[in-house]
């Protein structure tokens, strides 16, 4: 008679038996780690058990950035402490740190005040009027065909990629006293509309006002049409179900706009008005041409100021590298508190 051997389900299975929770488990190795393995091998196998490649693939831009702008944005700030002139260049003298007395000149000179203000009350009229005219003329294309708003959207970005020079160079043509469109034009006004003779051969460099009345008018001419296709791109990925229940609704255009619309594109905005404080902030080439600095010291905004200390004599490259730290210091802080609002809005995770 043959015993049979009862297995309860707990019980081990016979030697060579699959069960559950044996199968599709390797065994284990019972000889040593393949050799023969280049040294080029070792290090992809470790690169990918490490998850190392996608840092290898920004090694070659990272170098770029540092070496274009890291490397020099350390030798301002050593500039920034040191009295570097035109005779530490060509090593007639020797270096002198100062340390913080290039920055205590700075703040005790009337000139950094006044074009301190200039830059900010400047910043406040144009950055505002730009986005402003961007938006709408963004919300003008948007209610265009698709082929009328391609080729509106793209003559606008003509202007955005002039180049600043160019550009600056043609409104100071049409603002010449001297055969200048603007004044014409505004010679042959009548009175009534604020023409006159008056007008006629207007110097708009003698002074602040008119100087950056033009800066103002030539800024948001090349700024708009970044944001007019920004906010294009943006209003296309609002569904058009959400303005169709506004407009069932009884909501305006008006109203339309800030109870869906903004709400909707507050992260754009948010990053257009960054980007717009930074641009026209510290705006060099186009105040330099319009204002044909470095005459007048009254129209000197921070760029303005900050080239006048480095090249006119005797230079002061220590003190112009650090009106440079102090303008990105201040930048540094509009971006720092963007940021921070940002978070607190749930727009930045």
């Amino acid at each position: 008679m043959v015993k049979t051997e009862s297995r309860r389900p707990g019980n081990s299975s016979p030697a060579g038996a699959v069960t559950g929770r044996t199968r599709g488990r390797r065994p284990p190795s019972s000889g040593p780690r393949p050799t023969g393995l280049t040294a080029r091998q070792r290090a992809a196998i470790w690169v990918r058990r490490h998850h190392l490649a996608p840092y290898l693939l920004l090694i070659p831009a990272t170098a770029v950035i540092a070496w274009l702008i890291l490397w020099p944005a350390a030798q301002i700030g050593l500039f920034s402490f040191q009295n570097y002139g035109l005779m530490q260049i060509i090593g007639a003298q020797p270096t002198q740190w100062i340390g913080l007395g290039n920055y205590s000149q700075i703040l005790h000179d009337p000139e950094f005040w006044l074009s301190l203000r200039i830059t900010v009350l400047f910043s406040l009229v144009v950055v505002p009027l730009t986005l402003t005219v961007g938006t709408l003329v963004g919300l003008l294309l948007a209610r265009l065909g698709r082929k009328m708003a391609t080729f509106v959207s793209t003559s606008a970005l003509l202007a955005w990629g002039t180049p600043a020079v160019s550009a600056s160079v043609i409104f100071a043509w049409l603002t010449d006293p001297d055969g200048g469109i603007v004044d014409w034009s505004l010679s042959k006004l009548p009175s009534w509309l604020g023409g006159g003779p008056h007008w006629a051969e207007f110097s708009w460099q003698n002074s602040a006002l008119p100087a950056y009345t033009v800066l103002t008018v030539l800024l948001v001419w090349m700024g708009f049409p970044f944001i007019a296709v920004t906010v294009l791109a943006g209003l296309r990925t609002i569904p058009a179900e959400l303005h169709e229940a506004a407009r069932i609704d009884g909501a305006g255009p008006w109203r339309s706009f800030w109870t869906v619309t903004f709400p909707l594109l507050r992260p754009v905005f948010m990053v257009l008005l960054m980007l717009s404080i930074i641009w026209d902030f510290g705006v060099f080439t186009q105040a330099f041409v319009i204002t044909a600095a470095p005459g007048n010291r009254d129209e000197f905004n921070l760029g303005l100021y900050e080239y006048f200390k480095a090249f006119t004599q005797p230079p002061a490259y220590g003190m112009a590298s650090a009106i440079a730290f102090i303008l990105t210091l201040i930048l540094l802080i509009i971006t720092v508190g963007y940021v921070r609002a940002s978070v607190k809005q749930g727009e930045v995770r």
